[in-house]
């Protein structure tokens, strides 16, 4: 804490208790420091100035990130200690380095062979896809593993014995190995690319704002803002947490370096342990939704979308601060039901102090939102604004950040990068295959026929997915994977169900009505006026698979269908959140468990139950234009989601400045519904926001005179 915190210091608390114990030792450590420094720069310079070949840089980005785990974890904690397990790691991180050469040196000739194996061939392709099966293995488990595993074989064993829309003729193992190790569509492909650019270099950044001192300032900053409010503490969990997360790639980080000062702070206020735990959990998962780094999603979805990553950030903003905004209403209930007013005074953070002491911790966030806006690469602006956490830091007297500060900024950016870069280039053998085989788009079209063509119904499908994916899968990679997998159902149903409504209206443009011309000349006269919905399914089931995006295009124009295409998978990216809380495996809630010395599955339900905004949201995204719409449209928005959010929370509750009876709480979902129900008229909605304004009032009148 800084000088203008004056509690105590907060408990310690060793992040690798809730992730992997890792090996030490006085030559391991020097070893992993230096080689850290050496990643760092090298990442900075391939991000910068090097115009090497992709396939190289992966490939190293890989070797580099690998030797790290290699070293660091061994592949059973009981043998961090074992001189025959270093040794064994030690050859791991010679066939990684051998790997990198024989790609550089070796990779022409294979196409001089006519892309035909030799025994060298063989031998690096399969050493290296088995050596990042057992680096994921002792990163994140036996779940990712396996799956690769299932993936791989599909393709070369078990995939023609199905029959029925999952049945694929198969490819030689020679073919796998070549597309999984040397093509750009394997694991050195698309997304080991995203891995070491953008996510990389904002890791690194991450690192640098945290040697600075801005995680002090940061908690600082929303002790001053929320303090003086109802539930205080709990308010500033959710600030910083909000904020943190903005710079921070982990949930579970998160909740470790803001739970530790913000969940002793609720306690001592009156909120129950649990409650707190949960607030901190839930609050720390939204983390990954706000931007600028959204945990990395928001590169993925960038690539994935072909929608720039400034576009992405800033349509994510509003619905991230709803979700806020939903635990924030949980903690005003509860604190209003716990008899929470304030912090104590001792406590108190003046905000005049906060600025003066760390106003210089804006200046490279500043620096990162000007240089995105003004169109440079995310690279190229974290890189700059790097160096601008560096220069910033000499405003502060007690945070400046000289060559020791820096080079412990870079090798603490590669070590939180190590499992990240090892994780998303295994992931990408899966993507492989998804695209490889069609699977991809064969699990879009079952979604579909399961759920009847319901949009809520795949939603809810892609819901329970993502759960069962969440329980062994990273955030990250679990997006990466039912992005793959889902995300066409979605965006074709969104689409479709925009384009149903303008042929029900008649708005039509001519161009979308030529197409029907082709297709059924006699229906554009009942187009011109509009048609009744089911007419209009029927009319839409005949256009021909191959003119549907035409159709789209035309009808709702490109920049609309880019919306649609980022709203689909911003739900799924949403959606894959719900692992971080949701047992019987949800990490964050667990490490703040930890802190709060509370019942971990407890925790975790109370943490699912604060952070129901992961699931009402996406449905806002998906039946309204909260994702692109226009600013008037937004506010509206907005502005009834707020307040249909708080109510739903009294609704689920029973308390909203004072305790409901159940006909106020029916009353309370009753205006919930009318302020977040999709197209309700606008005099529907003010009607359920002047119903619950008056219970709001009735309650405050109840709760003072209670007092």
């Amino acid at each position: 804490m800084t000088a203008s915190s004056p509690s105590a210091a907060p408990q310690e608390i060793d992040l690798e208790e809730f992730e992997t114990k890792h090996r030490s030792g006085p030559w391991v450590n020097r070893f992993v420091f230096t080689l850290s420094i050496f990643l760092a720069v090298a990442h900075i310079y391939i991000n910068t100035i090097a115009t090497l070949p992709e396939l190289w840089i992966s490939a190293f980005h890989f070797a580099g990130f690998g030797t790290l785990c290699a070293l660091l974890i061994p592949a059973n904690p009981k043998w961090r200690d074992s001189k025959i397990a270093m040794l064994c790691d030690s050859a791991i991180v010679l066939a990684l380095v051998g790997m990198v050469f024989y790609i550089i040196f070796f990779e022409d000739a294979l196409y001089a062979r006519g892309v035909t194996f030799n025994n060298a061939d063989w031998l690096v392709s399969s050493v290296t896809v088995l050596l990042s099966l057992e680096l994921i293995r002792r990163t994140s488990g036996w779940f990712i593993p396996l799956l690769i595993i299932i993936a791989l074989t599909y393709v070369v064993l078990w995939g023609k014995w199905l029959s029925g829309m999952f049945a694929f003729p198969g490819l030689s193992l020679e073919t796998l190995l070549y597309r999984s190790f040397f093509s750009t569509d394997g694991m050195f492909g698309s997304i080991s690319r995203i891995s070491w650019s953008f996510v990389f270099m904002f890791i690194l950044f991450g690192a640098f704002l945290v040697k600075s001192g801005a995680g002090d300032f940061i908690i600082d900053l929303s002790r001053s803002l929320a303090s003086k409010m109802i539930g205080g503490p709990g308010f500033v969990a959710v600030l910083g947490s909000g904020l943190m997360g903005s710079v921070s790639g982990s949930s579970v980080a998160n909740t470790v370096s803001t739970g530790v000062i913000t969940i002793p702070l609720m306690r001592k206020a009156g909120f129950p342990a649990r409650f707190a735990a949960g607030v901190e959990a839930a609050a720390s998962t939204g983390g990954q939704l706000m931007p600028p780094v959204m945990g990395a999603g928001a590169f993925i979805m960038a690539s994935y979308t072909q929608v720039s990553y400034v576009t992405i950030i800033s349509v994510a903003a509003i619905p991230a601060l709803l979700y806020f905004l939903s635990v924030g209403f949980f903690v005003r209930v509860e604190a209003k039901r716990s008899k929470v007013i304030a912090t104590e005074s001792d406590d108190a953070v003046n905000i005049s102090q906060v600025f003066k002491s760390g106003w210089h911790h804006i200046v490279p966030l500043a620096v990162l939102v000007t240089l995105l806006v003004q169109g440079f690469t995310p690279t190229y602006a974290a890189g700059i604004s790097i160096l601008a956490v560096i220069a910033a830091s000499f405003l502060s007297s007690k945070h400046r950040m000289g060559p020791a500060a820096v080079l412990d900024a870079m090798a603490q950016g590669a070590k939180n990068m190590s499992t990240t870069a090892v994780l998303l280039v295994g992931i990408g053998l899966v993507v492989n295959v998804i695209s490889t085989t069609g699977v991809g788009n064969t699990f879009s079209l079952l979604i579909s026929n399961w759920a009847g063509g319901s949009l809520l119904f795949t939603i809810i499908l892609v819901a329970i997915a993502s759960l069962i994916l969440g329980m062994g899968l990273p955030v990250t990679a679990s997006y990466i994977v039912l992005g793959t997998l889902s995300a066409p159902a979605l965006f074709n149903l969104i689409a479709e169900g925009q384009l149903l409504d303008m042929m029900a209206s008649g708005s039509l443009p001519d161009a979308a009505n030529a197409i029907f011309m082709l297709v059924d000349p006699s229906a554009i006269a009942s187009l011109a006026q509009g048609m009744p919905m089911e007419q209009a399914e029927a009319l839409l089931a005949q256009v021909p698979a191959d003119f549907k995006s035409m159709l789209m295009d035309q009808a709702l124009g490109t920049q609309s269908v880019a919306m649609i295409l980022v709203t689909a998978h911003m739900i799924i990216f949403w959606l894959s959140q719900d692992s971080n809380v949701t047992p019987p495996v949800c990490l964050t809630a667990f490490a703040a468990a930890a802190i709060a010395k509370t019942p971990p599955m407890l925790t975790g339900l109370t943490a699912w139950k604060l952070a129901k905004g992961l699931y009402i949201i996406p449905l806002m995204m998906a039946y309204t234009p909260l994702i692109g719409g226009d600013t008037a449209t937004l506010l509206h928005l907005t502005f009834f989601g707020i307040f249909g959010m708080y109510a739903l929370v009294a609704a689920m509750e029973g308390y909203l400045e004072d305790k409901l009876s159940i006909y106020s709480r029916l009353i309370a979902l009753i205006a919930a519904a009318m302020m977040l129900w999709p197209n309700l008229d606008l005099w529907i909605q003010c009607i359920g926001l002047a119903a619950f304004l008056v219970l709001f009032v009735i309650g405050n009148k109840s709760y003072k005179k209670n007092m």
